[in-house]
């Protein structure tokens, strides 16, 4: 403890010398920190309280060369360290300006780290992989100006209850503008219609139910800005399979223009990762809830360069930052300016910013209640509201006082006199248990302070008309609306996509398993069962019946999920025009041929030379396509249900009745049906199935089998051939009439 002045003086008197022998190293002329600082005695005041502070006992975590002191360092050596000839001079300098906790008595730095102090830019700094230090340069090509303004937008949804139905209003009265190279902020509490506002402004709702309007470039809304307009959603709706470079490829092939060759956008997607700062982990799948792969922020980021690779005018975000640490969450508001620095307009909602990020915003917009109660600067808006008399009584991050002033909350926020005149002593209406107004007495009192305080002076500014030219006007609906690629390349395009995103869920270990389990299972119960009397056939006829249903039952519970699952994505694709509803759905059908023929070659190589079926080629290859016939018919009746309903549990439900009706009527179990009910069988896969297994197998030896008359074959294959086509046709009728969100 005695130690402890004497060390104090050792440092002072240690950091005087250390300004003595830069300043002698340094020559004659007179040093650029003497001149920044004022001279060498404050450079040697602030150099004992650098040094002090950063003393042993004091602060632990400075030692680590990490970026911010590397930062630091080349901020405050300013001098050439190559001119100091001293090594002991030279490392008390450098831990002196770092604030290192260094012993300095008879401390050297060995030579092979004297390199590692040399001044260096920020250039030198690594780059974070999840948060990003680099300044990146968004879109070099020109971008199209579009002024963005809404007023008076007002928005109700019907309601529609058991006896009656009524109105809500979900927006009253909103108006603003955005210009290029601004990013709006919308704030507000969950449901207070920022969702709905987005939508509304980003054309994915038809137009405003209850008045307002909305211009671009003073022009109203058209389907041919769909090409100028990108938009985020707040969940991140992509395929778990495919890795970033992938998916954003893809992206790139569907929706940028004709005119580019396959080498060009597959380049434009490739910058756009560089841009974005994912190319560490472009080769990584995007990776889901049982799939891993790339972290949140990459994820939003992949979500972000889907929209910005076809350099749209308008780039729309649904709370960007949800789900993302503090740190993650600036880097991608700081991308936001990067984009809008490049000329575009970014309106982005907002839940809960940290107060780093509510400075980053150059407009900002306050709902409440679906009515607005601030619009202006981000940086005016504590301005505002301590000029109505709202102030926090206690150092508050803005967006958190911001936010407890549109929940009515006004703890710890001084209450305005106007307000408390308001309140009337015992009136429990308006007054709350601690004596503060209710939320809706606040919530009155704001809508009121900002129509009559600001909302004329911005109505009349929103009012006038922009100086824009008409050349300029011209140009938002001078491109004709058309496809980024022909039918046929949409085709070939989704075709591969949905290829390589569903080899990993058919070729799991759990499906491999369960068929190759039930084929060896299959295999030993009707081991070797082959012969030509009835009897024998008859029993062989069950094993053909099993194969029937098993794979008339399998495709259809696999495929009653393909629609319900992908909607939120063809919902996402198709508002933005990425391509034709018939390319994707004839893509998303045949694709899954080639992946479905394989399970069920593997099925019955073990089975049919197990059971001793007929040792023919013919025989065995007939059987197989009669197989895969009947698998596609299933996968058919599974598309049909799952596109008509889009609901599982009611898709799944009608799945169980209709197949094991179909397996009923299959001829099996009961040889004869009712007159009335007999046409149940023409619609039965199975039956149509298991009539051609029976003919393959026996034709030569019999024409009935187990009550069955064998036949040519031909009528079969039609109605096999008919329930492929005609239940996929009511799968995309189905499709085609289902309403996407976008109103497109």
């Amino acid at each position: 403890m005695m130690d402890k002045p004497s060390t104090t003086s050792l440092l002072r008197t240690k950091s005087d010398q250390l300004v003595e022998a830069i300043s002698a190293a340094m020559g004659a002329t007179k040093s650029p920190i003497s001149e920044a600082v004022g001279g060498p005695e404050t450079l040697s005041r602030k150099s004992s309280r650098r040094l002090a502070a950063a003393s042993p006992g004091r602060s632990s975590s400075s030692i680590g060369k990490n970026t911010h002191i590397r930062k630091s360092r080349s901020a405050q050596l300013k001098f050439d360290l190559d001119e100091v000839s001293s090594g002991a001079a030279l490392s008390r300098a450098s831990s002196a300006s770092l604030g290192l906790s260094f012993s300095f008595t008879g401390f050297t730095v060995p030579p092979d780290e004297i390199a590692d102090l040399k001044p260096f830019s920020d250039d030198d700094i690594p780059e974070d992989i999840e948060a990003g230090t680099r300044k990146m340069k968004i879109q070099a090509e020109p971008t199209l100006p579009i002024y963005l303004k809404f007023t008076e937008v007002c928005y109700k949804v019907v309601i529609k209850g058991v006896t009656s139905t009524r109105e809500k209003e979900i927006l009253t009265g909103i108006s603003g503008s955005v210009d290029p190279g601004e990013v709006l902020a919308m704030m507000g509490p969950s449901g207070s219609g920022k969702t709905t506002l987005l939508s509304l402004l980003g054309g994915r709702i038809k137009e405003p139910t209850g008045g307002g309007s909305i211009t671009y470039n003073e022009q109203p809304y058209s389907k041919l800005l769909k090409s100028r307009i990108g938009f985020v959603t707040q969940d991140d709706i992509l395929f778990p399979h495919l890795t970033v470079r992938e998916t954003l490829t893809y992206a790139a092939r569907l929706r940028l223009p004709k005119t580019l060759t396959k080498e060009e956008k597959e380049k434009r997607a490739i910058d756009v990762i560089y841009e974005l700062g994912l190319e560490r982990c472009q080769d990584t799948m995007i990776g889901g809830s049982f799939v891993r792969g790339v972290s949140g922020g990459e994820r939003k980021r992949v979500c972000i360069g889907n929209e910005i690779i076809i350099n749209p005018s308008l780039l729309f975000l649904d709370e960007p930052t949800s789900g993302l640490d503090s740190t993650t969450a600036l880097r991608m508001v700081e991308i936001l300016h990067d984009i809008a620095e490049a000329g575009k307009t970014v309106i982005t909602t907002i839940h809960q910013p940290s107060s780093r990020l509510f400075h980053k915003f150059d407009k900002l917009i306050l709902l409440g209640k679906g009515s607005l109660l601030y619009f202006g600067k981000a940086s005016e808006a504590m301005v505002y509201f301590s000029a109505i008399g709202c102030s926090p009584l206690i150092s508050m991050n803005p967006a958190e006082f911001l936010l407890d002033l549109a929940n009515g909350n006004l703890n710890d926020v001084s209450v305005p006199s106007e307000l408390e005149d308001k309140v009337q002593i015992g009136n429990s209406d308006r007054e709350t248990g601690n004596g503060k107004p209710t939320p809706i007495v606040v919530h009155e009192y704001l809508v009121e302070a900002y129509e009559t305080q600001v909302a004329e002076s911005e109505k009349k500014k929103l009012m006038a008309p922009m100086m824009i030219d008409e050349e300029l006007k011209s140009k938002v609906f001078s491109i004709k609306r058309e496809w980024g690629a022909s039918w046929c390349e949409q085709y070939s395009i989704l075709f591969w996509r949905g290829l390589k995103e569903r080899r990993y869920d058919y070729f799991s270990w759990l499906r491999i398993t369960q068929v190759i389990a039930t084929a060896l299972i299959l295999g030993m119960l009707w081991w070797q069962s082959g012969g030509d009397s009835p009897k024998q056939m008859r029993e062989q006829s069950g094993l053909l019946f099993f194969i029937a249903v098993f794979w008339g039952f399998f495709p259809v519970f696999t495929a009653i999920f393909t629609f319900p699952q992908e909607r939120a994505m063809l919902n996402k694709e198709r508002s933005a025009d990425m391509y034709r509803l018939s390319a994707y759905f004839l893509a998303r059908t045949t694709s899954d041929i080639p992946l479905d023929l394989i399970l069920p070659v593997l099925f019955l190589l073990v089975v049919y030379f197990m059971a001793g079926l007929k040792h023919d080629a013919d025989a065995f290859f007939l059987t197989v396509l009669t197989t895969f016939l009947c698998i596609v018919a299933a996968q058919g009746l599974g598309l049909a249900i799952g596109a008509t309903l889009m609901d599982l549990k009611k898709a799944t439900t009608l799945a169980s009745v209709t197949v094991m009706t179909f397996m009923l009527a299959g001829g099996y179990f009961v040889k004869k049906v009712p007159v009335f009910i007999s046409w149940l069988r023409y619609l039965s896969y199975n039956y149509q199935t298991y009539k051609l297994l029976l003919k393959v197998q026996y034709k030569e030896k019999n024409d009935w089998v187990d009550g069955i008359k064998v036949g040519s074959g031909v009528k079969e294959v039609c109605i096999l051939l008919a329930m492929v086509f005609g239940y996929r046709l009511l799968a995309y009728i189905s499709l085609r009439r289902m309403k996407l969100h976008s109103g497109a």
